[in-house]
């Protein structure tokens, strides 16, 4: 989820699910050592449960990113051993890690020592032509000696070669019974179970045979699947807000970071999907990403939006059957 799950997008997510534990986008660990820090830790106070997911290869330098991840105030530090993509492989990290299992573990050890929140690992069921149940077995027990009892598994192989990042999450078949069978087999782990899961239904589902199941594209697509998370998995009985409460939630916080510098499109471009498959959702997209990106654009932008899409709701409910708007 690189570039995708910045602090404004869990800040919307936030605002959609009060118990989801939210995790930042991939940050290496030479962008934490030898960049803008400031950038890449930031967040806001409200995002809380939230993990710091890292990319790297080194054990002391992941070390390093831990602690500083841990004195920012993070909940959980996330290795990404899963990301297929030629700039991660170049790094050294992200999937081709699967081949070196003694190394991950060296990395989660150092990791664990610096820290005292939890230290987990993302990654896949294997990479090209290792992808046995026995070696995934192999690589999770080695991990587990290092100290890591918690496994985020997405159920599909990376090739290394020959497919795209996109390719590779969608050609590589999904392979559940992988994840079933290591939560079997180690009953004492936590595995979270990631990969094609598209609604809540499949993910209760998932959850009769392990322990927690992560959302990626599906949820970023269409935010408000989360809107029922808190309820049905949680069991938190609060009402879950609605796609325009959200909205009046998020107008304080894009004022203030409009004052900070912050673009608007920066912001908007995480809201397109709110409205999805609701009555008036197009006319909302158009008029974010229309008028999103203009110099100087403002919170209006956003109200605007909600007013246009309010309208065409009202106008499809009176012209077709599939819509009734109740007064």
């Amino acid at each position: 989820m690189m570039d995708w799950t910045d602090r404004h997008c869990r800040y919307l997510l936030r605002q959609i699910s009060k118990h989801t534990l939210l995790y930042t986008e991939m940050v290496t660990t030479g962008a934490i050592l030898n960049g803008d820090r400031d950038r890449f830790l930031r967040y806001d106070r409200c995002e809380h449960p939230l993990a710091l997911q890292l990319g790297g290869s080194e054990p002391q330098q992941l070390a390093e990113c831990s602690h500083i991840g841990e004195d920012a105030g993070y909940d959980e530090i996330n290795l990404n051993v899963g990301c297929p993509s030629d700039r991660v492989q170049s790094g050294r990290f992200g999937a081709c890690l699967m081949a070196e299992p003694a190394l991950v573990a060296d990395c989660v050890a150092a990791m664990g020592k610096a820290v005292s929140v939890p230290v987990t690992v993302k990654t896949r069921i294997g990479i090209d032509d290792r992808d046995s149940y026995q070696e995934l077995a192999h690589f999770i027990a080695c991990v587990q000696q290092a100290g890591c009892e918690t496994f985020i598994i997405h159920a599909r192989k990376a090739f290394l070669q020959g497919l795209s990042p996109k390719e590779n999450r969608t050609v590589p078949p999904l392979n559940y019974d992988y994840a079933y069978r290591i939560k079997q087999q180690y009953p004492e782990l936590t595995i979270i179970i990631n990969g094609g899961i598209t609604d809540l239904d499949a993910a209760e589902r998932h959850l009769l045979a392990v322990d927690g199941v992560m959302l990626g594209r599906s949820a970023y697509h269409n935010p408000y699947l989360l809107a029922e998370v808190d309820r049905r998995l949680f069991l938190d009985q609060e009402p879950s807000p609605t796609r325009e409460e959200i909205v009046h939630r998020m107008l304080p916080y894009i004022e203030r970071e409009l004052n900070q510098g912050s673009p608007l499109k920066h912001i908007t471009r995480h809201m397109l999907g709110l409205f999805q498959g609701v009555p008036g959702a197009r006319h909302w997209r158009r008029h974010l990403s229309e008028h999103g990106p203009r110099t100087g654009a403002g919170v209006e932008v956003v109200t605007q939006a909600l007013e246009k899409r309010s309208a065409a709701g009202i106008d499809q409910s009176t012209s077709s059957g599939h819509y009734r708007i109740h007064g």
